[in-house]
């Protein structure tokens, strides 16, 4: 297990600017005390040894929450392309300076229910031959999603706003779906989150 968990590296993309709700969504309050990004930072770090956060927007307010903890902070200076150029950052940062890292788990700080359980029943899943672990909800494959290496070369070719998603859909034989039916709460507007709360 040990092995596993030095092997993959969770990835959180929190760059976005949060631009229907309004304000930065990553700092809403969740649990007591803690921010959605502080929650998901919280799990990720059970499960994996090597977590980076990817900021973008609204940095510095973001930044000051969370520069405390054992991770490593990536600044995102493209971030209003979209959620690709976050990808990208990620996987280079990856390539470069954690060689030993096998696979990449990336999620999203605005689905509160993605916790330490689910995080590790995916990486768990990985041991198996396919090389895209994705969470499956309303008829979606979507994040949080793991890929292995060899899909690096890929996700440092996306562009603009789409993210990962085309390339599950293009890799679909390759793909382990991962129940979580909760994945589609997301925090986008203020009414999701009255609606969460």
């Amino acid at each position: 297990m040990q092995n596993l968990i030095i092997m993959n590296a969770i990835v959180i993309l929190a760059a976005g600017a949060s631009t229907r709700f309004g304000l930065p969504k990553q700092n809403l309050t969740y649990h007591p005390n803690e921010s959605l990004l502080q929650n998901a930072i919280r799990h990720a770090m059970a499960v994996s040894d090597t977590v980076l956060v990817v900021l973008g927007a609204n940095r510095e307010s973001i930044e000051f929450s969370i520069k405390d903890q054992p991770v490593t902070i990536l600044y995102n200076p493209e971030w209003a392309e979209g959620m690709a150029s976050s990808v990208r950052l990620a996987v280079e940062k990856l390539r470069t300076d954690f060689l030993q890292i096998s696979s990449a788990l990336f999620m999203l700080c605005d689905q509160p229910y993605a916790d330490a359980d689910l995080l590790l029943k995916i990486v768990n899943a990985a041991q198996n031959d396919k090389g895209i672990i994705a969470s499956h909800y309303n008829d979606t494959l979507g994040a949080p999603v793991l890929f292995k290496a060899k899909y690096f070369p890929y996700l440092i070719a996306l562009k603009g706003a789409e993210g990962a998603r085309n390339l599950i859909q293009q890799h679909a034989d390759d793909v382990e779906p991962i129940d979580f039916p909760l994945g589609e709460v997301d925090i986008d507007t203020p009414e999701d989150w009255e609606r969460f709360r």
